[in-house]
């Protein structure tokens, strides 16, 4: 080849390599919707998990599949309409990102498919068929973060054997809330113990129903399990230590804040495994095949740090019991 015919090979093919690489780079995606109950910044750990998840199947954001982020910051109203516009783009996928999302999700589309992650029961809250076989566009992880209500109303008994008088944290307008009350309710009763209500829907309400607690004045504090509340443990762990009684929370991550005791399953773990859910369907399962996932593996963490500060011995039995201690 002489040298002239070679430089115009070269040029021609220089010209070409970036047109390919922007007809690459513009072909368009997979994209999952995420549908955030709360902010970007709070739901952080969550869709870290989730990435990772992801990644364990082959996708990469930006690589194979785009992910668009609607966020609910706390206003539960706003998701319905959320949903509508990720169905609208349209997403391949939507992750619902706890117990109002799935729902609006669910009541917005019955094609595009949808991974959850809830702490109730999604049977019973019509998001799918049955555990084993979801059936129809949803499937996802059960935290059962609702049914352990009985059994940290249980710990809390242990820690405080003489309370009589039991003050519980809960969201009226979150969909878990009355099953989550049920239930604890039924098994303070057979303990002979007193249940004490306190609403809270709003970050700025904490310091408000924290001093209707506080005049209450209750034996032991119980945490419910909705995800305003994960997010703002650290006000929640500051308002149980001035109330200086016995709490306990529904995740691990209450006690690394310098939370008293908790009692759950992993957050990080359910949101990992949405993501594997999220990259199989994406290559071609259906989600309606795709069993509900339950955790099989619960966490007793006791904070010993707290306990000293709040003049508090853990029994023996407990301590035995618990599967991490913070020192």
């Amino acid at each position: 080849m002489r040298r002239r015919e070679f430089i115009a090979l070269i040029g021609s093919a220089a010209a070409t390599w970036p047109l390919a690489a922007r007809a690459q780079q513009g072909a368009k995606l997979p994209t999952i919707g995420f549908l955030g109950t709360l902010s970007e910044v709070q739901a952080l750990p969550q869709v870290t998990a989730f990435r990772r998840g992801l990644s364990e199947v082959g996708f990469s954001e930006g690589r194979n599949i785009a992910i668009e982020f609607r966020w609910a910051e706390g206003r539960y109203e706003r998701l319905p309409a959320m949903a509508a516009d990720l169905v609208r783009r349209p997403v391949a996928l939507i992750l619902a990102n706890a117990p109002p999302a799935a729902l609006s999700a669910k009541a917005t589309t019955a094609t595009v498919p949808i991974v959850f992650v809830v702490g109730f029961d999604p049977v019973a809250a019509g998001l799918v068929a049955s555990l084993s076989r979801p059936g129809g566009n949803a499937t996802g992880i059960t935290l059962i973060s609702v049914v352990l209500g009985q059994k940290r109303l249980e710990i809390l008994r242990e820690l405080a054997p003489k309370a009589s008088v039991v003050a519980m944290l809960a969201n009226p307008i979150s969909p878990d809330a009355v099953p989550e009350i049920g239930t604890v309710h039924a098994a303070g009763q057979s303990m002979g113990l007193e249940l004490a209500m306190f609403n809270v829907s709003a970050a700025n309400e904490f310091d408000a129903v924290f001093a209707a607690i506080a005049e209450r004045r209750p034996d032991a504090l119980l945490v419910g399990t909705d995800p305003l509340f994960v997010n703002r443990r650290e006000d929640i762990v500051k308002g149980a230590a001035r109330l200086r009684i016995p709490a306990i929370y529904p995740f691990r991550e209450y006690a690394e804040a310098g939370g008293l005791i908790s009692y759950g399953t992993s957050i990080f773990n359910a949101y990992r495994q949405a993501g594997i859910y999220a990259g199989r369907i994406l290559k071609g399962d259906r989600p309606g095949d795709l069993p509900v996932m339950q955790p099989v593996v619960f966490e007793l963490v006791i904070n010993l740090k707290t306990a000293r500060e709040l003049g508090l011995e853990i029994p023996a039995t407990l301590h035995a019991r618990s599967d991490e201690v913070i020192e």
